[in-house]
């Protein structure tokens, strides 16, 4: 496994008997909790935690635990071959879920994982709860090195192919840093079963709405009409490690269902997320982790309103059509539209390109590198009346190549683009 790396520190936690001293040992340092009295699984056990010093050397390391049993003898459990390094949280629906046997490129990546035995991964199980939970129900892989088998794992189970691709890549810039890999996704679902209750709450949307799941699904799982069941399930459990930051791939079950909400949804569900993981961890966790997202990419020639995906496209801007603002600070964002594949299938196999971006986002906003990770960003517009011409001026681009005069639609009249905006060919 890995654990956030220094200045971060790392929490460990379990479970044992109520009330009872466990002792934690990693080289010569030597940690002690005392196990809360209340119980917090299903088998009635207390919850013990750890909180580690600093630690700047990425080992390995062994790490022990030892907590006294009712006959007087000690519990022993040890960790093998820990790594200290970064820890990235990849969520989202069936694109975040799409695993690397299924994307272009895939036996090459297969082949080569075993290169890059730094890289941790783990996998979920897919499973919801109608109140948030301590301890994962299930997991799919259990922290694993990377090597083809627990890379190249079935179809829709592991691993991850941007969780993965995002991570090598990260993983590579950082000149070899370990890098821990959580995939928690799970396909057709909208974003209302990942966000908590209050967030809800604040976009004006009910706890309990039913609605048909079976879209843009690639598992044969099925979900109630619960929301925040997903956050309680896959996320909570998670809220108690202190994490470097989060990708998230999802939107498509929104274009239609609560679409013109989305805006809020997300900036709500990044929001309570980031609360909720700062709060859990004894505000070590950073407030304003990184958060980065895959822009939906294209599905169907047959578009002909706006509406759908356009205005998902929008809404996960915050409204303002690029990433990072001032709306949601520390967010960034890999954009997917022209990585098109089979326009009748709602999952493309680019998942290479589209993580080379959002890496390159990452690295840009989530580690303070210098590199370019943004397309060009109206700046100005400006109508000559006499003329009839529009002219657009643009920030860090130079000599643009018009191909098509009828290369662009005018969509605003004010600064945010609206839902009930019309669409006016130039």
């Amino acid at each position: 496994m890995v654990l956030q790396r220094a200045p971060h520190r790392a929490v460990i936690w379990g479970f044992g008997g109520a009330n009872k001293l466990t002792t934690l040992q990693i080289n010569t340092e030597i940690y002690t909790s005392i196990s809360r009295v209340e119980p917090a699984n299903d088998l009635g056990e207390s919850i013990w935690s750890v909180i580690l010093d600093p630690i700047a050397h990425e080992g390995p390391y062994n790490i022990q635990v030892t907590q006294p049993l009712a006959n007087d003898t000690l519990a022993i459990i040890t960790l093998h071959d820990v790594l200290f390094g970064d820890v990235w949280i990849c969520s989202g629906q069936s694109n975040m879920q799409m695993t690397v046997i299924d994307i272009f490129n895939a036996t090459e990546e297969i082949n080569n994982a075993g290169k890059y035995p730094k890289i941790r991964v783990f996998t979920a199980a897919l499973k919801a709860s109608d109140r948030p939970i301590e301890e994962l129900m299930d997991i799919v892989e259990n922290w694993s090195v990377a090597s083809p088998e627990s890379i190249g794992g079935p179809s829709y189970s592991y691993m991850s192919a941007l969780c993965w691709l995002y991570g090598r890549m990260i993983h590579e810039a950082l000149g070899g840093r370990p890098i821990g890999l959580i995939a928690t996704s799970w396909g057709g679902t909208i974003i209302e079963k990942w966000m908590p209750s209050e967030a809800l709450h604040d976009c004006g949307i009910s706890s309990s709405k039913a609605i048909s799941l079976s879209s843009y699904d690639k598992t044969s799982k099925t979900l109630s009409s619960d929301n925040s069941q997903l956050f309680n399930a896959m996320i909570y459990p998670f809220t108690r490690m202190i994490i470097y930051g989060t990708i998230w791939y999802q939107g498509e079950s929104n274009s239609d269902y609560n679409t013109d909400k989305y805006s809020c949804t997300f900036s709500k569900m990044i929001q309570y997320w980031r609360q909720t993981w700062n709060e859990r961890t004894n505000y070590l966790t950073d407030i304003y982790f990184p958060f980065g997202f895959v822009q939906l990419s294209t599905f169907s020639n047959e578009s002909t309103t706006v509406g759908g995906f356009p205005l998902i496209r929008w809404h996960q801007t915050f409204d303002v059509g690029y990433v990072p603002n001032a709306v949601v600070p520390k967010v960034f964002m890999a954009v997917a539209l022209d990585l098109r594949d089979d326009p009748f299938d709602i999952h493309p196999r680019t998942k290479l390109d589209v993580a080379y971006r959002l890496s390159r986002s990452g690295l840009a906003v989530a580690y303070n590198q210098s590199v370019e990770f943004q397309g060009p960003i109206v700046s100005s517009v400006n109508y000559s009346i006499g003329s009839k011409t529009v002219n657009i001026t643009y920030t860090a681009v130079e000599n643009i190549e018009l191909r098509n005069s009828n290369g662009f639609e005018i969509c605003c009249q004010g600064s945010k683009c609206k839902d009930d905006t019309i669409w006016v060919p130039a």
